[in-house]
């Protein structure tokens, strides 16, 4: 029998830059597997410091990585009772969103990469404010989304941007071509599409660029 208890959970999230009245971008970055907040904010230390705000949050779940296991990585959900850990992860997000008093900021930019693609998408889906954008990089648009998430998203966000590396090894045809179709279905012809010569890392050139034009 499986009983399940709700309690209270504390986590951290890492940030760069000040947030001012000059700020043009607020980020809210959802790291890849295996990540911790504290060094992939690392991959934003280029951006323009009067511009920008960066938030990485954490993902809940630590655990060693590695056969040595001296890393530690983290992970935001499995297959396993996904929507109850999505459910946690959205109060966790709700939780940050308020410390920062930016709910409601039209200057919010929501960025996942990996496994915050799912993330971030997911959040977008039950959030009822107007953001900036939506940057989806290298990972995969949760199957459980629809053309009326879809309509939520047009709605709610001004632009999409969807990023995949035509080297990332992760990646085949069967995956590419699934994509395709999850990005017409919910964005149409409204999402820009950058697939740039890389592996299954983080494009941070594209992130400064892009920066630049949001």
């Amino acid at each position: 029998m499986v009983k399940t208890v709700s309690y209270t959970h504390t986590n951290s999230y890492e940030t760069l830059f000040k947030l001012t009245e000059k700020t043009k971008n607020i980020w809210i970055c959802f790291h890849g597997l295996g990540y911790l907040s504290a060094y992939f904010k690392r991959y934003f230390e280029g951006l323009n410091a009067q511009d920008n705000y960066v938030i990485v949050l954490q993902a809940p779940s630590k655990s060693y990585i590695g056969s040595d296991f001296k890393h530690v990585g983290a992970c935001w959900l499995t297959k396993v009772d996904t929507a109850q850990e999505m459910n946690n992860n959205l109060n966790y997000i709700q939780k940050a969103l308020v410390a920062e008093d930016i709910i409601g900021d039209s200057r919010m930019v929501l960025f996942g990469y990996s496994q915050g693609v799912s993330i971030a998408t997911r959040f977008l889906k039950n959030y009822y404010h107007p953001i900036k954008a939506l940057l989806m990089h290298s990972g995969s648009i949760p199957k459980e989304l629809t053309s009326k998430d879809g309509l939520h998203f047009k709605k709610y966000c001004s632009r999409f941007i969807h990023i995949a590396g035509t080297k990332d090894e992760y990646s085949n045809d069967a995956i590419i071509k699934s994509e395709k179709e999850k990005i017409e279905l919910l964005f149409g012809t409204d999402c820009e599409l950058y697939r740039p010569e890389i592996k299954h890392v983080v494009h941070v050139p594209f992130i400064k660029e892009i920066s630049k034009t949001l």
